[in-house]
């Protein structure tokens, strides 16, 4: 259907991996196998937080908070990826591709910002330790949740308003799911406002958070290396390893596919790092905080006795 100059287009078809096309079994294989482990282990760490009172504390209550946002974040975009790559591939309406990229923008910048207050968390367990408990009470940690929620709806509210005003030319969609960029590349009319807003949009929730968990990390160091005991020293940098893994991990994925240029990489490599942000680092955050956290670790232990006896 034609409106003057421009056709209008009510669905997009996603290409997905079409350059992988040999290779579409293993890939669901591998990324089913993937999402199924990322699945359980939120699943197992927001119930043993919740059943277990010894991790009713402001860190594990962030901790509950990002696995139940991830586990959403992954529900949005995974299953119509692995149902593309067996052939079940569906075209997607205008509205159905808004709702994704609003829940995607809304979760990813969420998360982001849950892992900051992880971050001051962590700040004033160690650096201030003799006024946690007054610091961090429910209603700091609360509005902490919110004030990350709200950012993210925000933004994404935003970012959606602004690409789905554009006129659309191009139906397929050189990706697995409707993220912003290319979308915007499907439009019959210039997009550098809306790469600029982006730009502004990407550092602004990036790099802020980014340099406050910095912040945090020089300071908790610095108070760390006053320490007077080993054992002491040892036990503090293993409460932030954790969090500081998942960190690193997060914010490079995320800074590499939205900071740099945007004609930088190919449409492979830019896939290969949206899997890794979208499927990678959902995984992570239960995986590094089960295996490297020992309060998680006897509390699952706990679990299963009480379950055995």
């Amino acid at each position: 259907m034609k409106k003057g100059n421009h056709t209008l287009i009510f669905e997009f078809l996603f290409q997905g991996f079409s350059s992988f096309h040999e290779q579409h079994l293993t890939l669901f294989v591998v990324f089913l196998a993937l999402y199924i482990l990322t699945l359980a282990g939120n699943v197992i760490i927001v119930t043993i937080i919740r059943i277990d009172r010894h991790l009713h504390t402001p860190m594990y209550f962030f901790l509950c908070t990002l696995s139940t946002s991830e586990t959403v974040y992954t529900l949005v975009i995974v299953p119509r990826m692995l149902s593309s790559l067996v052939g079940m591939s569906q075209p997607i309406s205008l509205a159905g591709c808004a709702t994704q990229m609003f829940f995607f923008v809304t979760f990813g910048i969420t998360n982001c910002f849950l892992l900051t207050a992880m971050g001051y968390d962590r700040y004033v367990a160690i650096c201030n330790p003799l006024r946690y408990t007054i610091i961090m009470n429910k209603k700091a940690c609360a509005q902490l949740v919110w004030g990350a929620c709200s950012i993210g709806l925000v933004v994404a509210m935003t970012q959606v308003t602004s690409v789905f005003r554009l006129p659309f030319c191009g139906t397929k969609v050189a990706h697995f799911f409707c993220d912003i960029r290319p979308v915007m590349k499907l439009s019959c009319i210039n997009t550098n406002i809306n790469e600029i807003l982006t730009v502004i949009i990407s550092v602004l929730v990036l790099v802020a958070p980014m340099g406050l968990v910095f912040i945090s990390y020089v300071l908790i160091i610095s108070t760390i290396l006053k320490i007077a005991s080993a054992e002491g020293r040892k036990k503090a940098f293993a409460t932030c390893a954790s969090h500081l893994t998942v960190v690193i991990v997060h914010y490079g994925c995320a800074s590499i596919a939205y900071l740099k240029p945007k004609s930088e990489n190919t449409r492979d490599q830019d896939q290969l790092i949206s899997v890794t942000y979208t499927v990678i680092t959902p995984l992570l955050n239960p995986v590094v905080y089960t295996l490297r956290n020992r309060e998680v670790k006897d509390a699952l232990y706990r679990a299963m006795g009480r379950k055995h006896s």
